[in-house]
């Protein structure tokens, strides 16, 4: 991601264990039966992180780099997405909106000064966006993302959910962070997710969800955001290690595969729950091999939205 970052200081340890076990419990058919599930506290060199492992979730059950270049994905391409257009289809969560919010932008590298300028985001100042990180083989943070992004949709739009998309790589750069926040709270959404990967050392390793602060300032407020923002990211968490088999993050968050921020525009002026997600670390050979393989990439989206569809059917 490195998104609009300075490097968050780590939080104090939590029960990751007890709060993923929660989250498969809920309103499945029985406890600890879900496959996949990682071992948190991975050591320094991120080893215990598990290989992925087939999916058991399914949509219905609750349950800093320099800038780079886009290049394209993987031979393993996404299967064809439909239009951005909201088209929904009865099922559990229709009547329900949720925003997917791809991190960054293909184009971006081609945008610097545009994407540099600062935005106000209620507490401070910082860039409209970022070029956003890559694999050490050239594989963009941004192409991650819209894939993804594009899985997540069609899998919430499966359950009758209407799915809004903040960009769909159809504009130059952007949208800003700010923007980013106005369009999940134009849209009303019932949750919002940013999807991104991380940028960190080799040896970093694991996926972690970033949740927002108690935060007022000018234009950001979030007192009404916090408690469900964490519900629906720790729910998120507990179904991503289900269907992807990954660890927590072993640098950020304390082995919890959560962390609280408040230096990030996209959460500050969210007024809907939003949370974002780290997915990987793009600079660690191990989690790079599963960023850029589209079969994982399949479990991501799956993890991702079994989260959502959780918290939305409470």
């Amino acid at each position: 991601m490195r998104d609009e970052s300075v490097p968050p200081t780590p939080r104090r340890p939590a029960l990751f264990a007890a709060a993923t076990l929660t989250v498969l419990c809920l309103g499945a058919a029985g406890c600890g039966g879900g496959s996949g599930t990682a071992q948190a506290g991975p050591g320094p060199d991120g080893g215990t992180a598990t290989s992925p492992e087939p999916a058991t979730a399914s949509p219905s059950a609750p349950a800093a780099p320099s800038a780079v270049h886009s290049s394209p994905a993987p031979s393993e391409r996404p299967a064809s997405s439909p239009p951005s257009a909201p088209g929904t289809k009865s099922g559990p969560l229709s009547g329900k909106t949720v925003v997917i919010d791809p991190g960054h932008n293909p184009r971006n590298h081609l945008h610097t000064a545009e994407i540099g300028r600062q935005v106000d985001i209620g507490t401070t100042h910082k860039e409209c966006d970022t070029t956003g990180t890559s694999t050490n083989s050239g594989y963009a943070e941004a192409e991650f993302t819209l894939d993804v992004s594009h899985r997540m949709r069609t899998l919430l739009r499966a359950q009758g959910a209407k799915v809004v998309l903040t960009h769909d790589n159809d504009r130059p750069f952007g949208p800003c962070v700010d923007e980013r926040a106005r369009i999940g709270n134009k849209a009303g959404a019932d949750a919002v997710v940013s999807v991104h990967a991380d940028g960190s050392a080799a040896g970093d390793r694991g996926f972690h969800v970033i949740l927002p602060a108690s935060v007022r300032g000018g234009d950001a407020d979030t007192s009404k955001i916090v408690g469900p923002s964490r519900d629906l990211g720790t729910r998120i968490a507990g179904l991503f290690v289900r269907a992807t088999g990954s660890a927590p993050s072993n640098y950020i968050g304390g082995n919890t595969g959560l962390d609280t921020r408040k230096d990030l525009g996209g959460l500050n002026l969210s007024t809907v729950p939003k949370v974002f997600i780290e997915c990987g670390n793009m600079r660690d050979p191990k989690d790079a091999a599963l960023l850029t393989s589209a079969s994982w990439r399949q479990k991501a989206a799956q993890g991702i939205a079994d989260g959502i569809i959780s918290y939305l059917n409470g």
